[in-house]
């Protein structure tokens, strides 16, 4: 009878255990993706992301993701967050795509099943939808890597008030850097553009703009 006493308080136990397990997983691998990107890229802090180039306006949509064509329209019913950047970011992007990856670890299963993340690369000369759909993959399943022509990424760029340009960079075997501005866009279920997010909004910042966009306090 003691056994089977034990035996329950330890099932009562376990949920708790992988909950704390998971947690801390989570936090050594975004502390690990983090180090990798800003180790790899060589970083350069001189580099500090772009202002906003006009108000953004927002709208829909149409670029390559590695799975095939993504219309912004279609995900309505969706909160969607944009962000503009690029794989060989040295170290704006990966640190906004942790946090933003973080917040989404925050949300309840039904509101993450309702969010996406729409990563749009400014350096299309480099970042093909195959490259975009590997560098996202480290930070979260439901971050999505979106390119075009170039022509294409300064029209949605536009739209959003998104600036950016090349930088050359000849001493490095990068060649060249791309400074940007690093806003993370709203997008709610309707498909309005409802707010902008400053460059390395905390994770709670970003897990109630998600919640507000959906019409639930924050």
């Amino acid at each position: 009878m003691q056994r089977l006493k034990n035996a329950a308080l330890n099932m009562k136990r376990l949920p708790i255990i992988s909950r704390l397990l998971i947690l801390a997983v989570v936090i050594v691998v975004s502390i690990g993706v983090l180090l990798h990107w800003t180790r790899v890229q060589a970083p350069d802090s001189s580099h500090a992301p772009l202002e906003l180039a006009a108000p953004p306006t927002g709208g829909d949509f149409t670029l390559d993701s590695a799975a095939g064509p993504v219309r912004l329209s279609d995900l309505r019913g969706q909160v969607v967050l944009i962000y503009f950047g690029y794989t060989s970011c040295p170290d704006i992007c990966p640190t906004n795509l942790v946090y933003i990856a973080n917040a989404l670890r925050a949300l309840q299963p039904a509101e993450l099943e309702r969010t996406r993340v729409l990563f749009i690369s400014v350096d299309p000369e480099r970042d093909d939808p195959s490259r975009l759909a590997s560098y996202v993959g480290y930070f979260h399943p439901n971050i999505l890597g979106l390119t075009g022509t170039p022509a294409q990424v300064a029209e949605v760029a536009k739209h959003y008030g998104a600036a950016y340009r090349r930088v050359d960079d000849t001493g490095s075997a990068m060649v060249y850097l791309i400074d940007h501005s690093a806003f993370t866009y709203v997008v709610d279920p309707s498909g309005r553009l409802v707010q902008t997010l400053g460059h390395a909004s905390p994770p709670e910042t970003i897990l109630a703009a998600i919640r507000t966009a959906f019409g639930a306090e924050p």
